[in-house]
């Protein structure tokens, strides 16, 4: 059911303006490492918001944060809520795109066409509109005449992306909860992480670790087998014994919102020519639920596969690649889905489009958790996009949808911050 707030900002809600920022962004490419493109873009729209404490800082060198926020006209006891909403600018690669799509009108990554009701390109989904939405959204209350009590504060981080050498460890956002932690920027009551929902909900996200085996035997001569330690075949018993692990882990238990943990063998590589297998390395991607243990979900895989090998002069070394806010990889997080905060946005987003601001478990990874488990400030995922479609050539984002994102996210602001007379 539409209220009257959210009545009035569709109607003052300007689709051509709306579509232009949202396009705006797409087209400055940005992909890991080259965050800087499209902060420079971002960061002439917040000017034009009159955002005050504007910062723009690197957290490394060439690839800078960007932050700023608008301050509420509440005073004293009825100062209002501050709100947070953050988004990473970096997207994924795009090898294969202009190929992929050759000769159509989707061949150029960043060109951002609208087709058939949807809006494409790299990180348009992934997660342009979720940014250019919350911009979007204090222009609209701007245009309608509302004034907030609380503050709303917008943060756009880097480096959340993997996939580029060298990237993709959560660089920016590091820096910026250091900021947060170290008092430089004040800290928010609430935080909306922009990633792809298609404007649900998402209190509760999946963690995960990767972990890179690799199992060194002997080589020998194929004639004389018994000479070599075969690690391809050693490979085979840790693989049987870690699919038995997978199912074990998914059998503890079911999260209501995310369903159970597992792992994932993604990768075999080695082997030898005409002669004994001496190295060979898996790789592997472990779910986690809220509420498992990183070190001890690693301990379980390594004591797998060592109890498989049984033969001493076969060696077994574990790596750890993926690093985020814990040193093995991503901490899963929820936060209490029956929150007020929680409430008014899935109502928000309902109000602006039938169907939508389900309350739901994020089925990926990404930064919440940085504000959930390091600085114990409740968050959750919302933005428009389909995660499903993020890092492949269909990436596109349907534009009544991102339109109601917009809508939605107004009325939130004015919801949870209240709206100042």
């Amino acid at each position: 059911m539409t209220d009257d707030i959210t009545a009035r900002l569709q109607a003052a809600l300007d689709r051509d303006d709306a579509l232009t920022l949202f396009r705006g962004a797409i087209a400055r490419e940005s992909i890991t490492g080259n965050e800087a493109n499209v902060v420079d873009f971002l960061e002439a729209r917040m000017r034009d918001l009159d955002l005050s404490g504007l910062t723009r800082t690197e957290f490394l060198s060439g690839r800078p944060n960007i932050w700023g926020e608008r301050k509420g006209a509440g005073q004293g006891a009825d100062r209002g809520k501050r709100l947070l909403f953050i988004g990473h600018t970096d997207t994924v690669h795009v090898d294969g795109w202009r190929e992929h799509w050759a000769g159509t009108e989707r061949e150029e990554p960043f060109a951002a066409p609208i087709i058939d009701g949807a809006v494409w390109g790299r990180g348009s989904g992934d997660l342009k509109a979720g940014i250019t939405a919350s911009l979007a959204a204090l222009a609209l209350l701007d245009k309608a005449g509302i004034r907030l009590k609380g503050d709303v504060a917008f943060a756009f981080v880097g480096d959340e992306e993997s996939g580029q050498p060298g990237t993709g460890i959560s660089a920016g956002i590091k820096h910026f909860v250091g900021s947060i932690e170290a008092g430089e920027v004040a800290a928010p009551d609430f935080t909306v992480y922009v990633e792809p929902t298609r404007l649900a909900v998402y209190a509760a996200q999946i963690g995960f670790f990767i972990t890179d085996i690799t199992i060194t035997g002997r080589s020998a001569y194929f004639g004389v087998p018994e000479l070599g330690k075969d690690a391809l075949r050693a490979s085979h018993a840790a693989m049987t014994a870690l699919w038995k692990h997978s199912d074990e882990i998914a059998a503890r238990a079911e999260h209501r919102l995310v369903g159970r943990g597992f792992l994932l063998i993604t990768g075999l590589t080695g082997g030898g020519y005409i002669a004994v297998p001496e190295r060979c390395t898996l790789s592997l991607i472990r779910k986690l639920l809220p509420g498992e243990d990183l070190d001890t979900a690693a301990d379980e895989i390594e004591a797998a596969v060592r109890g498989a090998i049984s033969d001493p002069e076969i060696s077994v070394e574990f790596a750890y690649p993926a690093g985020r806010d814990h040193s093995l990889g991503g901490t899963a997080a929820e936060i209490d889905q029956t929150r007020n905060e929680v409430a008014l946005l899935s109502d928000a987003m309902a109000g602006a489009m039938s169907g939508r601001g389900g309350i739901e478990g994020a089925p990926f990874w990404s930064e919440s958790p940085f504000f959930v488990n390091r600085l114990g400030i409740p968050a959750v995922y919302c933005a428009p996009g389909d995660i499903r479609n993020c890092h492949t050539f269909e990436e596109h984002v349907d534009v009544e949808e991102y339109l109601a994102g917009i809508v939605g996210f107004a009325a939130f602001m004015a919801r949870y911050c209240g709206v100042a007379k």
